[in-house]
């Protein structure tokens, strides 16, 4: 276990979620205040960018540069275009058993995107879910079913491989893409325990061993994980090892490198995930930390 020295980035927030480094700068929602905000690396310069009234969740970016928000309450992808205004890009209702939350979108402009696939917050019994495509016209594919909770998402530097975080599976996904877009070849890129055998949430979590949420991969092949269920990122290589973990003390629910070098270390906090005692409260954080091998592919 690493012991390396944790910086606090940005304070007072509801729930901060989605971190991403673009342009210079870490951007990242905050679900209960409904904002897309952007800050400097050093904590410096706070931007509130967009209000998602339905509540922010996964960012990514278009080709030509135009943002795509996950807009969880209402189902839909927001797209803002160059002159600020709001569009409706996909409307993926029809397609989640949940709220949609984490997306990834690759360098042809297509989103990946993953869902609850219950009511989690209600504590309904678990359910798969379906993962979806969003392609650059709006267009709406669902690529893969069976998924327990897919969540944070990366696509490898070639734009082959999609891996995908199933919180509630004790397991991270891989996915060959083909040049139209579809997946195949399901396979376990790690594998930390058995998917549940329970639909029941409370024995599910009580019996989880990683709670793989948000992620980002390194220069190296391994991915940065946040382990919802532990208080700790791991840094896994393919197979499942676990070949650094950092202890944080409190709740985390997405990371990714970034900084000038891709070598800083961006992780969401919260002392939970409840949205009853989030939304009451301005406790959650990101904090930093500064690592040896930089980002690769995207986010």
């Amino acid at each position: 276990m690493s012991s390396p020295q944790i910086r606090t980035v940005v304070s007072g927030m509801s729930f901060t979620e989605c971190p991403r480094w673009h342009d210079g700068r870490l951007w990242f929602v905050d679900f209960y205040t409904h904002t897309v905000n952007s800050v400097n690396a050093d904590g410096s310069d706070l931007r509130a960018e967009l209000e998602v009234p339905a509540q922010p969740s996964g960012l990514g970016w278009l080709p030509d540069g135009r943002l795509l928000v996950v807009s969880m309450r209402d189902r839909t992808i927001l797209r803002v275009e160059a002159d600020g205004t709001t569009a409706v890009h996909a409307d993926v209702s029809e397609y989640v058993g949940g709220h949609p939350n984490d997306m990834v979108v690759d360098d042809q402009g297509r989103a990946w995107l993953g869902n609850f696939g219950f009511d989690l917050m209600a504590g309904a019994d678990l359910d798969t879910a379906d993962l979806l495509r969003i392609d650059p016209d709006g267009t709406v594919t669902v690529v893969a079913t069976g998924l327990w909770f897919p969540n944070g998402s990366v696509v490898t530097p070639d734009g082959a491989t999609l891996l995908v975080d199933e919180t509630f599976g004790d397991r991270i996904s891989a996915f060959s893409i083909a040049p139209d877009g579809s997946l195949s070849g399901r396979r376990d890129w790690a594998k930390f325990a058995e998917p549940p055998t329970t639909r029941v949430l409370g024995e599910a979590l009580a019996g989880a061993s990683v709670g793989p949420d948000g992620c980002g991969l390194d220069a190296d092949g391994c991915l940065w994980v946040a382990d919802a269920l532990g208080n700790r990122v791991i840094r896994v290589r393919e197979g499942g090892e676990i070949v650094d973990e950092i202890a944080v003390g409190t709740g985390v629910y997405a990371c990714m490198l970034g900084g000038t070098d891709g070598r800083t270390l961006f992780i969401c906090c919260a002392p939970d995930f409840n949205e009853h005692a989030r939304s009451a409260a301005r406790e959650a954080t990101i904090r930093a930390v500064e690592v040896t091998v930089g980002h690769a592919g995207r986010p």
